[in-house]
């Protein structure tokens, strides 16, 4: 066969088929089709806003609202491609403050589907009807603000509708959209019906009161509020607290200048802030809004505008990320104290309101390195676990941080009669070796002591290294080769001085390898070349201070946990009291380095109910 019977002409695509392809960059299923409809009709000012589906959207979708309306003399144009009111230069493309923009999605809608449009404006006599496929325009019935009906969803593209799920799965996307655009806008009501029947409803409320509404009184009660600024960025929403992390990452909602987004960037700065707060792959809830000047954002990025790019991704990468960890830092014990554990009294607490504070003794501040003081109240004859380090080897700072001094202070044990005046209660006994059971204001605490104490080291030496204390690292007699490739090479000289803050020295060994000189003197059994290889790879991707930072954090978690108290330690009343006590100035304490939780509170009623009193 000839390349010529081959070769196909070049020639303009016919208009339908070009409004096709481009309804397939917008319109991916019933939901996309709802969420398109919504924005419009908050961009046209509705205060109430109805969604009817039947069949999950696949044959129907009709969107209400109450907004401004459009004239009978522009409705033809609303359904042309590119044709809209709000955009009408490139200096209002780059700051668009707006939903919709590109005057896309009713030409899109009507060309995979039939679709028809009632819209009545403020002084008009009667609203106006205009059928997309006759182009008819006729009188209508109804009220101030827009109708668009939608029927059967590409009918003229049978081959993606079979792509469609169930009936029941389309409804759940595209209520989930209609929970995102809830969520935003507060000061708007919302009404889903699905086959006749109301499937959900928000009224106009606060921005707390929706957030209850919407994602549900257990994620308020177990999350904590957010609010700052720096300069033009303003951040305010949730966070889920870490011991409420869930299996899967579908409780994670971020809103950019009032839209929903997915965004990398802000994701790993969350994710980043629950580093060491999380087990496993476990998923933090949260629900954020991010404002920021519109001509520092870009949405016109992707054809369903759910993605944006910062002009100064690390700003707000920093900033997200220190908010974060500043939500997160106080312990839940001081906080369920002084609400006697009510979900009601958290679920009204508007997130503008800082967290509560947490009593910080005078020797809980950030310590230079040659102040540095022990857990308070641990008795010189408690036999911690040998450190990682010989004593030869560790300077004197550092091995006051990991294990106590003679002279460690007392801590006061409260009276029986004063158990609330301590959040965790006052100590009673030791189970098993491993565990603390104290009684407070709400009933009994059980504390795994191992991780309670690791959290406490944990953020003292961090402290300690934020205060200047070097990170020790250890010569290697036989340098170990490395074999890397040409950005792995180009890495290690450019990031010499952040490799050895971590304690690693990386040398030139030819044009494809390096050696290795030295390693962090806290992991004394760690793969050096393999350590090595890991920090290379993420300076490379993230930059140095962020990963010299991450890793500075991994090395400490090690030196904690080889120095915190291990199981089957016998301790004194006074020392379980003291550790108590530490606990509830410590940052983060409510989890251990690995996620894992460091205390449990059984109340009085859930202690009743094992033994069925009042029943």
């Amino acid at each position: 066969m000839s390349d010529s019977t081959l070769r196909r002409a070049i020639r303009p695509l016919p208009d339908t088929l070009i409004s096709q392809i481009a309804a397939g960059e917008v319109i991916e299923r019933p939901a996309s089709v709802v969420r398109e409809l919504v924005d419009n009709a908050l961009d046209a000012g509705a205060r109430e806003i109805v969604v009817r589906l039947v069949a999950g959207g696949v044959r129907s979708i009709v969107v209400e609202d109450d907004g401004a309306g459009i004239p009978a003399a522009e409705l033809p144009l609303a359904l042309q491609r590119h044709a809209t009111s709000k955009v009408a230069s490139l200096a209002e493309l780059e700051t668009v403050a707006t939903m919709g923009f590109r005057g896309e999605a009713l030409a899109a809608i009507a060309s995979v589907a039939g679709v028809a449009l009632t819209s009545r404006p403020d002084g008009a006599p009667m609203a106006q009807r205009l059928d997309a496929r006759s182009g008819e325009l006729q009188p209508a019935a109804r009220g101030r603000g827009t109708t668009v009906e939608v029927e059967e969803l590409f009918f003229a593209t049978p081959a993606r509708r079979k792509f469609l799920k169930t009936d029941a799965t389309e409804f759940g996307h595209a209520l989930e959209a209609v929970k995102r655009h809830a969520l935003a806008r507060p000061d708007v009501g919302f009404a889903v019906w699905h086959d006749g029947r109301l499937a959900a409803q928000w009224r106009p409320s606060t921005a707390e009161q929706r957030v209850a509404d919407v994602l549900g009184r257990d994620f308020v009660a177990s999350s904590a509020p957010l609010q700052t600024q720096q300069g033009p960025l303003q951040l305010q929403g949730r966070i889920g607290r870490p011991e409420a992390a869930r299996a899967r990452a579908d409780q994670q909602y971020l809103f950019v200048n009032g839209r929903f987004v997915r965004d990398r960037l802000v994701g790993h700065a969350v994710r980043a802030a629950y580093e060491d707060q999380l087990h496993g792959s476990r998923q933090p809830s949260w629900v954020l809004f991010l404002t920021l000047p519109p001509e520092t954002v870009d949405v016109n990025v992707h054809p369903t505008k759910i993605e944006v790019r910062f002009r100064d991704g690390r700003a707000v990468h920093q900033a997200v990320q220190r908010a974060v960890e500043q939500a997160l830092a106080p312990t839940r014990a001081a906080a369920d104290a002084a609400t006697a554990t009510s979900a009601e009294a958290v679920s009204t607490r508007p997130w503008s309101a800082p967290a509560l504070p947490i009593p910080r003794p005078a020797s809980a501040a950030t310590p230079e390195m040659s102040q540095v003081t022990p857990l308070r109240g641990w008795q010189p004859g408690l036999a911690l676990a040998e450190p990682v380090l010989h004593a030869a080897e560790r300077p004197a700072a550092w091995q006051a941080l990991l294990r106590p001094l003679d002279d460690a202070p007392q801590a006061p044990t409260p009276a029986a009669d004063d158990a609330t005046a301590w959040p965790l209660g006052r100590a009673l006994a030791q189970v098993g070796g491993v565990y603390i059971l104290a009684e407070n204001a709400q009933g009994l605490v059980i504390v795994d002591m191992h991780a309670a104490h690791e959290r406490i080291v944990y953020e003292r030496l961090k402290a300690a290294r934020a205060a200047g204390g070097q990170l020790p690292a250890q010569p290697l007699l036989i340098p170990v080769p490395l074999p890397v490739n040409a950005v792995e090479m180009a890495t290690a000289e450019a990031e010499a001085d952040a490799l050895a803050a971590l304690g690693l020295e990386l040398s030139p060994l030819s044009a494809h390898a390096l050696a290795v000189r030295s390693r962090p003197a806290a992991l004394p059994d760690a793969d050096v070349a393999e350590l090595a290889r890991s920090v290379l790879a993420d300076l490379a991707e993230h930059g140095a201070s962020r990963v010299v930072q991450r890793a500075e954090h991994d090395i400490l978690a090690t030196m904690a946990c080889h120095g915190a108290v291990r199981a089957n330690r016998r301790l004194t009343l006074a020392e379980m009291n003291a550790l108590l006590r530490d606990m509830e100035a410590t940052e983060r304490a409510d989890t251990c380095n690995h996620g894992r939780p460091t205390w449990r509170q059984l109340s009085m009623r859930e202690l009743d109910g094992l033994f069925l009193r009042g029943r």
